[in-house]
């Protein structure tokens, strides 16, 4: 519609439609950035948008575990795997976490079954070795209750935080 027309009362053929953010995209943006705060926001915004999307509990329970919110990241892994009982990166995440926390039985349970069904991409093998690792010192040093992270210091095997798949 041309402005003289709008200017004189004419109706558009198209009605402007509100456009929705992409909050998971924001939220991913601003995680790369280092401000996980705010893309924690961003994070709880997109959830509310999509209650049961188990990629954006994983990246929330991820950012959560990266400023120190372990509670949080735990509920978060906990709630994923209520979704989708087979989702290996929240077992892996999940059970570091709950070794942090002195938890061994839970998280040797946790790795066994991120063992049991590992990722198969490109970048999950050094996940998978260190898992395999943690498992095997886990045991073969009983339960001493020793504390392990990935290998960034984060919990994450599904490569999700910065996956927009």
């Amino acid at each position: 519609m041309s402005w003289w027309s709008r200017l004189t009362g004419g109706k558009s053929s198209q009605t402007p439609k509100p456009q929705r953010l992409d909050y998971l995209s924001e939220a991913l943006a601003l995680e790369r950035q280092g401000d996980y705060d705010a893309a924690l926001t961003s994070y709880r915004l997109a959830l509310r948008d999509q209650p049961n999307d188990q990629r954006i509990l994983q990246n929330m329970a991820i950012a959560y575990s990266k400023t120190a919110r372990l509670d949080d990241a735990i509920r978060c892994y906990r709630r994923a795997l209520e979704l989708d009982p087979q989702l290996s990166g929240a077992h892996y995440g999940l059970a570091f976490l709950l070794l942090k926390r002195g938890d061994t039985v839970g998280a040797e349970r946790h790795l066994t079954t991120f063992l049991a069904k590992p990722p198969t991409n490109s970048e999950a093998e050094r996940w998978v070795r260190h898992a395999r690792e943690t498992l095997s010192r886990m045991r073969s040093e009983g339960e001493d209750g020793i504390a392990h992270e990935g290998q960034d210091g984060t919990a994450d095997a599904s490569g999700s935080a910065n996956d927009t798949e």
